[in-house]
């Protein structure tokens, strides 16, 4: 990507969608993109994929660069890098013959994880993208099985007034729906995706048994291979949370271990949130169970003695 496209400089505002969503061309919504701080870059007419050799990773806010990208497409669908770059994140809800997202994301919505969107715009499918204001690093996921997706660090979504072909032939445009009226906040992606498909509750085979003391737990987290870690995490941190210790000394035992095991802090920070919001969702950060801390202090100081 190149330095016009920093993230810095982003500028979005309710204006700024509406402006480039109402634009009389494709080539004239690029450059109200880019005039606003917004790296795009041009992607197959009426399709999805980059006409650039490296795809998001060429987005520019450039002017000049832009204008002669559009030149030389100028039916080219504006592609639009998510996360730090542009200063958005985006939850995709997929509408296809497979099934709907949509009654996923209603789950979602009622449990308070993504009604604080900026804006909304209808896909040619008859899905939507919501768009958050981009806060901490989250990277993209998809879940298949509830037709819903995440686009955040590391990916792109195609945006208005982009027009794409659609199953049944038709071409279709991205159409902006709807602009919130207060103040949007970021999504949080590790929730979100908790919510619609669980990790496991259940542990490998070779998970300490249930009631096992921290240490002990502590110590398989620890030990967890990637493609396990986030997952063993969980585990572990809904046994604590059941046990009785507070949101405090299981992020200092188990967030500890998980960064031993290759998980970063903040990934490492979210599962647990996740796994006493599942345990307790009264209660998410264990601030009315009892204080096990002592506990803790105990635990750490017998598998230092042994």
């Amino acid at each position: 990507m190149d330095p016009a496209s920093a993230p810095a400089a982003v500028g979005w505002s309710p204006a700024t969608i509406v402006a480039a969503s109402s634009a009389p061309s494709l080539a004239h919504a690029a450059l109200t993109f880019a005039q606003a701080g917004v790296a795009v870059f041009p992607c197959q007419r009426n399709g999805k994929a980059p006409l650039t050799p490296r795809g998001f990773h060429d987005a520019s806010r450039d002017a000049r660069q832009v204008a002669a990208w559009w030149q030389r497409w100028p039916e080219a669908n504006i592609g639009l890098p998510t996360g730090a770059t542009s200063g958005v994140n985006v939850v995709d809800v997929d509408v296809h013959d497979g099934g709907s997202g949509f009654p996923g994301f209603e789950r979602a919505r009622q449990a308070g994880l993504v009604g604080a969107w900026a804006w909304l715009v209808r896909t040619p499918s008859g899905g939507v993208h919501a768009y958050y204001p981009h806060g901490t690093e989250q990277r993209s996921w998809a879940l298949a099985s509830v037709h819903v997706d995440f686009r955040g660090d590391g990916g792109y979504v195609i945006a208005p007034p982009s027009r794409v072909r659609t199953t049944s032939g038709a071409v279709r445009e991205y159409r902006l729906i709807a602009v919130a009226r207060r103040a949007p906040a970021p999504v949080d992606a590790t929730a979100l995706r908790d919510l619609l498909a669980p990790p496991p509750r259940q542990p490998a085979a070779a998970a300490p048994v249930v009631g096992a003391a921290p240490e002990r737990l502590a110590a398989w987290v620890a030990t967890r291979p990637e493609g396990g870690r986030n997952g063993g995490l969980f585990w572990a941190a809904c046994r604590m949370a059941e046990e009785g210790f507070d949101h405090a000394s299981v992020l200092g035992l188990l967030g500890e271990a998980a960064r031993v095991a290759g998980l970063g802090e903040r990934e490492a920070a979210a599962t647990i949130r996740s796994a006493f919001r599942r345990t307790s969702p009264d209660d998410p950060g264990g601030q009315r169970r009892p204080n096990h801390s002592s506990a803790v202090s105990r635990s750490r100081s017998e598998a230092v003695a042994r």
